[in-house]
């Protein structure tokens, strides 16, 4: 039998943004990395009751020089220190470069499903912006949208809008 999975976008689902210009941004080094309130408690409610727990995220600011691939790790590191995940699944390119993971692509997902024998129609994308829930959309998932207020590039049409991933997972888990 297939695995249950809840893939989860990192910036602004598992960590906070940073807001300039009432726009989101991911931290650019580990002092302006912070664990959104409540993200430990959610993830820890989604592997007990048997989803697995992958990010699925895009880091741009990799290929376009403004975040070292090192600090990147270093979050990762810390999210894994501190969250039980699964898998993590990272897209270092920018949109110039046409890659088949960016997100909104569902590449990252289709990788992960693919390699962690996952059932794509009963597992869920958590997200904050459009390219998320798009991801999620085109590789067979429910998606959840965390809803900052922050205008979008793209309108979407989740199947939920929450204000938080504790919210987004009540969601989930009032649904199994």
């Amino acid at each position: 039998m297939s695995a249950r999975a809840v893939f989860l976008d990192r910036d602004g689902v598992l960590n906070a943004n940073l807001v300039r210009d009432n726009r989101p941004y991911a931290p650019r080094n580990m002092s302006e990395f912070q664990l959104l309130p409540g993200v430990e408690d959610a993830v820890e409610r989604l592997k007990a009751a048997g989803f697995l727990a992958i990010v699925i995220t895009n880091q741009p600011d990799v290929a376009d020089g403004i975040t070292p691939r090192a600090t990147v790790d270093a979050f990762h590191a810390e999210l894994r220190r501190r969250l039980p995940l699964d898998d993590i699944k990272i897209c270092f390119h920018n949109s110039a470069d046409r890659c088949t993971c960016r997100k909104p692509l569902p590449g990252m997902i289709l990788e992960a499903a693919a390699e962690h024998d996952i059932d794509t129609s009963t597992s869920y994308m958590v997200g904050d912006r459009w390219r998320d829930v798009k991801a999620g959309q085109a590789a067979g998932c429910h998606t959840i949208f965390i809803d900052y207020g922050f205008k979008q590039d793209e309108a979407v049409k989740p199947e939920a809008i929450v204000k938080s991933l504790r919210e987004a997972v009540s969601y989930i888990l009032g649904r199994v």
